[in-house]
């Protein structure tokens, strides 16, 4: 005979194998999206040498896609509060596609920027939804972990996009890398749609309400700490990582696409640290990882600096723990912190995040252009000093706030 408990034991048996395949999709899909925003970033010269354009023009082929997820994630957090997550984010992971596969065909810069720029408006879909989606599901003693995972997901994807594309490349020309990561693109947006649950029931709102909530936002200063530590964190990483190739294809490195694109794997110190910082953040406080991510990203950064590969190695390994043992826990420290409007919380969290790394895509170029890495390595410390004074000033209330 089958008792009520044994019933209820089955059913939440069920459900944990339910969202724990929504889960697999998310981050898999979350992976996808991630490697679309970076392809061009390891082949910046590549580019460069195609079209004729100066690094910093290059690296427009980032920021224009960064920029517009700024801007585009202000539109897809409301939009999810009003309309539901899943279909937000299965509809933006499938039009995806097709802007990434028509950058193969762009016969000129300009229109490589313009497809790029419409990469950036379908991104946001999910990456400023998909901690709200995780946030609707579990508690918020398992949130944290999970969006560690969640952010280990996006290194992941950043570090395919940026090694994969490089070697493609290097192999088949660059717009065959295009073509490739179009393909998973639109087949894991079919897996989404698959595989997610439906969201649950909530009661509608309408645009006024959804952009009210969010912008009510901007009135907490724990929020408002944690917005400019993810701009300032991206400025810097982002930068950094733009000009690499630059610095390391120069003498006395002068390091083939392959050999760049395969530095990159530092990424991996953020697959590994992101996960275990969310598990870490049930013990320790959010704001002390955020305090102390900046600081070790400094150490890395500097070491950047001597002009031995293997030194730069290892010092871009540190880089990559600072930043995602801040950047592991600021996302769970927006959603946790919200009261309400969760969506837009993620989505200012977002915005802030993205017109970092935009500008962070173009301004170090400047430097690079008039300093060489030094200045680079100058513009990507001051950013970090002031994620590590947002953590510090703005967000000094979380233990009692948010625990």
């Amino acid at each position: 005979m089958t008792t009520p408990t044994h019933i209820q034991a089955q059913t939440q048996n069920q459900t944990t194998g339910v969202s724990l395949l929504a889960i697999i999709a998310l981050y898999t899909a979350t992976m996808a999206v991630y490697a679309d925003m970076y392809i061009t970033q390891p082949i910046l010269p590549v580019l460069s040498a195609e079209f004729g354009v100066a690094p910093a023009t290059a690296g427009l082929s980032v920021s224009a896609v960064v920029l517009m997820i700024a801007l585009a994630s202000l539109a897809s957090g409301p939009l999810s509060d009003m309309l539901g997550r899943k279909p937000v984010m299965v509809w933006s992971c499938g039009l995806l596609a097709l802007p990434t596969l028509l950058c193969a065909l762009a016969p000129n810069f300009t229109l490589l920027l313009f497809f790029r720029a419409l990469q950036g408006i379908c991104i946001p879909g999910l990456t400023a939804v998909a901690v709200a989606y995780m946030g609707d599901y579990f508690p918020s003693a398992r949130l944290g972990a999970l969006v560690g995972g969640w952010i280990g997901a996006t290194v992941a994807g950043g570090l395919t996009g940026r090694v994969l594309s490089g070697l493609l490349t290097d192999h088949f020309g660059w717009r065959i890398a295009f073509v490739c990561f179009a393909s998973i693109t639109l087949a894991c947006a079919l897996l989404m749609a698959v595989t997610l649950p439906r969201d649950h029931s909530r009661a509608t709102t309408g645009w006024r309400v959804a952009y009210r909530g969010m912008f009510a936002h901007l009135r907490d200063r724990r929020l408002v700490g944690v917005f400019l530590i993810g701009g300032t964190l991206f400025f810097g990483f982002l930068g950094t990582f733009t000009y690499l190739p630059y610095y390391l294809s120069q003498a006395p490195f002068a390091l083939n696409p392959s050999a760049i694109a395969l530095v990159y794997l530092v990424y991996l110190a953020g697959v590994i640290v992101s996960p275990i910082v969310g598990r870490l953040s049930t013990r320790i406080s959010r704001r002390k990882l955020m305090i102390i991510g900046p600081l070790v990203g400094m150490v890395g950064m500097l070491g950047t600096l001597v002009p031995n590969l293997s030194i730069i190695i290892i010092s871009l390994l540190i880089l990559c723990t600072g930043m995602f043992i801040a950047q592991g826990v600021a996302p769970a420290y927006a959603n946790a912190t919200a009261s309400n409007a969760k969506g837009g919380a993620g989505a200012l969290y977002l915005m802030s995040y993205y017109v970092g790394g935009s500008l962070g895509a173009v301004l170090p170029g400047v430097a690079w252009q008039a300093f060489g890495w030094l200045g680079v390595t100058a513009t990507a410390l001051v950013a970090l000093v002031a994620a590590w004074l947002a953590a510090w000033l703005l967000c000094a209330e979380e233990e009692q706030a948010v625990g």
